[in-house]
């Protein structure tokens, strides 16, 4: 398969964002900096990471999708520069030792953490915008790869929501004059969206590790467990949190 610029370009990015991210983890555990609050490192060091690889992953998933050079260019191009934007400010917050989500503080603070939801808006429409295409026929794609390409996708969809409506009832929290009752209510549905995250990785790579190994009804059967399975983890992480 030929990997075009843009592609290339997000893989390189990724790998950048997932680099950054293991030196902020690194320079945690020699400082013996704390792995908990709003102001850890651990933000940039789990976001670097986790952004950078779902870069690298949305790249090659969309190599699945049939998608014009154009449009795939414009996609991936806002999907990169937004996931640069958000682990960037996330890490200039940290180093200054004050929050980056909800933190309205200062006039800098305010600026920032509305940038940061602006790139998150950006990436729910990016994503949003991939997984409407991905519902398209693409005959030259094995079934089974386009189904778990659609599930992981929607599945996607479901953990940036789900971070929307942290980031809503931080701020909601944060006009009710309640700063630190604000990040608790960050915390509250972070099993649900981190589970969530990287179904769109997990599935696509297991109908890719099967593709040659059995018939392609077969392979269809097997993603289709594999999403049942990754629904009903998701629907336990959920009940767990309406039982609290």
């Amino acid at each position: 398969m030929t990997v075009r610029p843009v592609e290339r370009l997000c893989y390189l990015l990724g790998l950048g964002l997932i680099a950054a991210g293991l030196a902020h983890a690194v320079v945690l555990v020699v400082t013996g900096g704390s792995w908990s609050g709003p102001v850890s490192l651990r933000k940039p060091a789990t976001f670097g990471v986790s952004f950078g690889l779902t870069l690298i992953t949305i790249a090659w998933v969309a190599s699945f999708l049939p998608l014009g050079d154009r449009g795939r260019g414009w996609l991936l191009g806002l999907l990169a520069g937004a996931s640069v934007v958000e682990v960037g400010l996330i890490s200039v917050q940290a180093w200054r030792g004050v929050p980056s989500h909800i933190n309205f503080e200062t006039a800098t603070d305010s600026m920032i953490a509305r940038v940061l939801a602006g790139g998150g808006f950006v990436l729910i429409a990016v994503i949003a915008a991939l997984t409407v295409v991905s519902l398209r026929p693409h005959p030259t794609v094995a079934p089974s790869m386009r189904l778990a390409v659609r599930a992981g996708l929607l599945i996607l969809d479901v953990s940036l929501l789900t971070g929307a409506v942290m980031i809503f009832n931080g701020v909601r929290t944060v006009f009710g004059e309640n700063q630190q009752a604000a990040y608790a209510a960050l915390g509250t549905l972070k099993p649900v969206h981190a589970v969530t995250m990287h179904a769109v990785l997990v599935l696509p790579l297991l109908a890719w590790l099967i593709r040659t190994r059995w018939t392609e009804p077969r392979r269809v059967q097997a993603v289709r467990a594999a999403i049942a399975a990754y629904a009903a983890v998701a629907t336990a992480a959920a009940a767990t949190l309406l039982a609290l």
